[in-house]
């Protein structure tokens, strides 16, 4: 490819504007040179969070950002902070469920992620991880095995993009009716038993997937030491000979997806359990060598907060909806579009609100509905428009930096992940 005649903000509005998956691919290929020549490849964080668990590393809490919409600039934005803080350890995600509602495919999303560290000079390994890769439980009583597959085709499709970093969420299958603890988690052990050796037997050479469990539905109660026990207990004994398994357990001490919204549109303070996060990390760590836990449903929490996940050496925090908040909410978004938004949401979703819900409560948990289906309006908007709204969600990554304390982890990170 003809370095000059390489425009990579040309080739990212092609990416996200070619309707056929092939085309995306091609263009997806072409980035991914691009990124080997200057030095920046998809990695796995999974050596780096077993150094963590052997006491090698700590004092410090991976974000994992779920980028929904103007994937792209808010990635650049990402990459500016680390640059300018020396950090390494962060990691780029998208959920199973948000890859349908942004219609961000896996090349897609990947290929965004590394166009935004080759236009911002950045270099080395790149985290790109599946987030929430979730076992729908009223499928799987139906259809186990069709299921099951349907998880393994997105898998595959995330691995060939680049993303060497999964987490399996079978904790749908957690059957709290059953006696016993470890019955109540066996569904959700076996079937993530069964997706890591799936992903060991199809991980490139060389590549040892990050692979991550979860204990406890987010939303639900709170997680204990014992499921955690008789959830790991069960893998190790469902993991044939020499598997690899998981890395980090995602645990239930609070949160839920997007915070909880009060009638007026704001977001109720939430009280976080830090002492099961705590307790939790550091059983992961002593007893079955992982990193530690991780907290799902945090980007919503109040800026005090951000700071004790540190404390309690969690592993890895997942931020998500406070981002898409701030691009709808910018006075720099265009209000016609927004308003179009929101009326598309009235007319298309209104059998997902709620009787009790107000018209604010129900824009703002339906809102990421829209960004699909207004995916190229967005991408659409002046480069200057899009720079200037991902400026003032940068200014929230360097605080999540800042107070998550990856500053200075840049060679670290290079000295696990190769």
């Amino acid at each position: 490819m003809n370095s000059k005649s390489f425009d990579i903000e040309k080739t990212v509005i092609g990416l996200v504007m070619a309707d056929k998956i092939e085309v995306k691919k091609q263009i997806a290929e072409q980035i991914r040179e691009k990124a080997k020549e200057k030095g920046i490849y998809p990695a796995s964080i999974h050596d780096f969070y077993m150094a963590r668990g052997r006491g090698e590393l700590q004092g410090f809490t991976v974000p994992a950002i779920n980028l929904r919409i103007l994937t792209y600039d808010l990635a650049r934005a990402i990459f500016r902070v680390a640059k300018k803080h020396s950090s390494g350890a962060f990691i780029f995600e998208i959920a199973k469920s948000e890859i349908g509602y942004t219609n961000q495919p896996p090349v897609e999303f990947a290929s965004m992620i590394l166009a935004a560290a080759i236009k911002e000079n950045y270099s080395g390994p790149v985290f790109i991880q599946g987030d929430h890769f979730q076992v729908n439980a009223a499928k799987f009583k139906e259809n186990p095995d069709k299921e099951i597959e349907g998880l393994k085709n997105l898998i595959k499709n995330s691995i060939n993009a680049g993303f060497y970093n999964i987490d399996i969420d079978s904790s749908t299958l957690v059957d709290l009716s059953k006696p016993t603890i470890k019955e109540q988690q066996r569904l959700n052990y076996e079937v993530c038993a069964k997706l890591t050796q799936f992903i060991r037997s199809i991980e490139p050479k060389k590549v040892t997937v990050s692979v991550g469990g979860e204990i406890g539905e987010i939303g639900t109660q709170n997680s204990t030491p014992e499921d955690l026990q008789a959830y790991m207990n069960g893998l190790e004994e469902q993991l044939e000979n020499g598997v690899t398994g998981i890395s980090k357990i995602s645990v239930q001490t609070g949160t839920t997806h997007g915070g909880v919204v009060l009638p007026d549109g704001s977001i109720a303070r939430i009280k976080l359990d830090f002492n099961t996060l705590k307790t939790l990390s550091e059983n992961a760590r002593k007893e079955y060598g992982m990193a530690g836990a991780v907290q799902h449903g945090a980007s919503t929490l109040p800026p005090e907060a951000f700071h004790k996940f540190v404390e309690c050496e969690t592993a890895e925090v997942h931020l998500a909806t406070a981002f898409q908040n701030i691009i709808y909410e910018s006075k720099h978004f265009p209000e016609d579009l927004r308003q179009k938004m929101y009326t598309w949401l009235k007319n298309n979703l209104a059998n997902e609100r709620k009787e009790d819900q107000t018209e604010e409560q129900f824009i703002y948990k339906t809102r990421k509905k829209a960004l699909g289906q207004f995916k190229k309006e967005i991408m659409a908007l002046p480069q200057q428009t899009r720079t200037t709204i991902a400026t003032e969600v940068e200014t929230q990554f360097e605080f999540l930096f800042k107070q998550l304390n990856v500053m200075n982890t840049k060679a670290l990170v290079e000295k696990y992940c190769t």
